[in-house]
């Protein structure tokens, strides 16, 4: 089976084309980082004109690096929501448009069920699973009892873990994306500074606005009183803060469902490295699970993850026809 999948959720306009759900024929990214990062986050009126202008080319990229015809596609996969509504719609526009043109049934996804499904890139899921969802949008611990279930345990209540990533660094003048930079700095640094303990009600979910505030607070109470401060142990300091929130809840979600096989991460937080050496620790204390971070080329937004589950949603008999339209805050399902 050969899907086309389109993402164009945010500011990465991506096609690929994707084999039985595991092998990757063709994958065209093109980001507009260079272009959000002179505003300091992505501007969503420029993303969707910026989509406006990639998606064709990104199309008949994927298809010559495929070396497929759309004769030879199954069906076309894309991304519905949740997203930026007017990117979204560039994306759905476009695989209506290939649908209705060479006659192809139209699929659509949910953006982070996909991202969930990039991990069948690499291995097949054994339900139930437990999947972690860190992006810049979303942090959520989601209960999938089986290929076709969702079930959201928890979620963040203010910020999700990637935008309080942006935040900080852009406090601390590191500019934007700032998780890679932030990332990068907490590695020369040591974790010396006290910051604020996220508080939350829900027991599975998750708060970081709390914590960004604290470092801003932090910063302004060193300026104020003429006192320096290590750039590098601030990083390493917030960002082993926000990893706990994320862990400890990871920890008690685990052990309150012991029918758990398999725990997943999806989502452009997944290529922190700092986090994936805690999943490597957590490996060790539940030995009966297994534990699986997809590779870096599938961790931020991409077509991929769209195809693969595409060709879920396929097989589960989900279709969709000329009415179908972006939906910028879809549950996910």
């Amino acid at each position: 089976m050969i899907i086309l999948g389109i993402e164009s959720s945010c500011d990465e306009t991506a096609v690929a084309i994707v084999k039985d759900k595991k092998e990757v024929l063709s994958s065209i990214v093109a980001s507009q980082i260079d272009v959000h990062k002179e505003f300091g986050g992505v501007v969503p009126e420029v993303a969707s004109r910026i989509h406006v202008e990639n998606i064709s080319y990104c199309i008949e990229q994927a298809l010559t690096q495929a070396n497929v015809t759309m004769d030879m596609v199954d069906a076309i996969a894309v991304t519905k929501g949740p997203g930026l509504i007017g990117c979204l719609h560039v994306g759905v526009q476009a695989a209506k448009t290939l649908a209705f043109a060479y006659h192809k049934p139209l699929v659509p996804v949910h953006h982070l069920a996909a991202h969930i499904y990039a991990n069948e890139l690499v291995v097949d899921m054994k339900y139930p699973v437990l999947a972690l969802v860190v992006s810049g949008g979303n942090t959520e611990l989601v209960y999938m009892k089986n290929e076709t279930s969702f079930e959201i345990l928890g979620q963040t209540q203010d910020d999700a873990i990637g935008e309080a990533y942006d935040k900080v660094a852009r406090v601390l003048g590191l500019g934007y994306p700032g998780g890679p930079k932030i990332d990068k700095l907490a590695r020369e640094g040591k974790n010396v500074y006290t910051l604020a303990k996220p508080k939350t009600q829900g027991k599975y979910d998750f708060s970081f606005s709390g914590l960004k505030s604290s470092v801003l607070q932090f910063v302004k109470r060193m300026e104020r009183t003429n006192q320096t401060f290590d750039m590098a142990d601030l990083a390493c300091s917030f960002q082993e803060c926000a990893l706990d929130e994320i862990f400890s809840r990871i920890k008690v979600c685990l052990d309150d469902h012991p029918d758990i096989r398999h725990f997943v991460v999806g989502g452009g937080v997944s290529a922190n490295s700092r986090l994936r050496e805690r999943i490597e620790e957590l490996k060790e204390q539940y030995p009966n699970i297994t534990f699986t971070v997809p590779p870096m080329y599938c961790c931020t937004d991409n077509a991929s993850m769209i195809a693969v589950a595409g060709t879920i949603a396929y097989e589960s008999g989900r279709r969709a026809g000329a009415d179908l339209t972006a939906d910028a805050g879809w549950e996910i399902q």
